[in-house]
């Protein structure tokens, strides 16, 4: 069910795109500041972490997936923390994360272990994570996804074209690709390690949002540089700027290398300072992991108790 209108996206603009830059001094003293200045205790900190948890894609994308395993990561899906912490902090809300994230050929497996769960499943494409297949091959994927029951499709630009300035291919394709999911949600993935500068950044979060993104992706998780502060800043006040001018809300993942809860309640307190309480809600705001959730049970667990727990008393820890 949507709770914003969908992005539509827009005709593509050169100039929008080419006039746009990045202060860098100023994106580094605003990541600097909100490491010191702000911070969560006690009470506040586990509303924070639970928050955290309902927007986590939670994610595997391993080359020895099986249905197994897929379908163990479906029933943590649904319990993303455990009900004995839940029952020790009074939470009387049903928690369950943003998404499930798998393989195109594990779709119909994570499906079937979700079915009446209110759940997406999303799925990586388009050649994930290289994205270097021919562009029917990666609109084909895309397709077979969808009509496997996916209702997300994350998808990889062409970094060629990004790197090479070559904006209006990376819009067309982008455009195809949306085509292509119908109504399944399109999450567009930057993969902004190998983007070269915070100036691509910016430029590739603006066109794939012309294109009719309906969230856009810092990285596959994959690359050298994952997610970073300095990328996250520059992302979403590229959605600040597309909000204010179109009126339409895209969300913004960070994915690839968040580990810990701490990390998480950095970037949900980056994603209220820049876009506002209205981008905190698994609606627009996901974290792409898949060991994050562990981190944040034992981080509630010691909320509740006052005790540590190692990571295996939590379930996939």
């Amino acid at each position: 069910m949507e709770h914003h209108p969908r992005n539509p996206g827009m005709e593509f603009d050169a100039a929008w795109v080419e006039e746009s830059k990045v202060n860098l001094c100023a994106v580094l003293r605003r990541e600097e500041w909100l490491a010191q200045k702000r911070t969560v205790k006690m009470t506040w900190q586990a509303a924070w972490l639970l928050k955290a948890a309902s927007c986590v894609d939670l994610t595997t994308l391993a080359g020895d997936d099986t249905p197994g395993n897929v379908d163990r990561l479906c029933q943590k899906a649904k319990t993303p923390v455990r009900q004995d912490i839940i029952q020790k902090l009074n939470f009387n809300k049903k928690l369950t994360v943003g998404a499930v994230c798998v393989y195109p050929n594990r779709v119909k497996d994570a499906v079937a272990s979700l079915k009446g769960s209110g759940i997406p499943v999303a799925s990586v494409a388009t050649g994930f994570p290289a994205g270097q297949t021919p562009l029917e091959i990666r609109l084909a994927e895309i397709r077979q996804a969808v009509a496997d029951g996916a209702e997300e499709i994350d998808i990889v630009i062409n970094r060629h074209y990004a790197l090479t300035g070559q904006w209006k291919q990376i819009y067309d394709e982008v455009k195809l690709m949306r085509e292509a999911c119908g109504k399944a949600h399109l999450k567009t993935i930057l993969a902004t390690g190998e983007l070269s500068t915070l100036n691509n950044v910016r430029k590739a979060s603006l066109v794939c949002m012309m294109a009719g993104a309906d969230f856009i992706k810092t990285s596959t998780g994959k690359e050298r540089v994952n997610a970073i502060i300095p990328v996250g800043i520059v992302m979403a006040r590229a959605i600040r700027d597309y909000y204010l001018r179109t009126g339409y809300k895209v969300g913004f993942k960070p994915a690839g290398g968040i580990r810990t809860a701490k990390e998480a309640i950095g970037w949900l307190i980056m994603m209220k300072e820049e876009l506002g309480d209205e981008w905190l809600n698994p609606h627009l705001f996901r974290f792409g992991a898949s060991s994050l959730l562990t981190d944040i049970e034992r981080q509630l667990w010691h909320n509740a108790t006052g005790e540590y727990a190692a990571d295996h008393y939590m379930p996939l820890g």
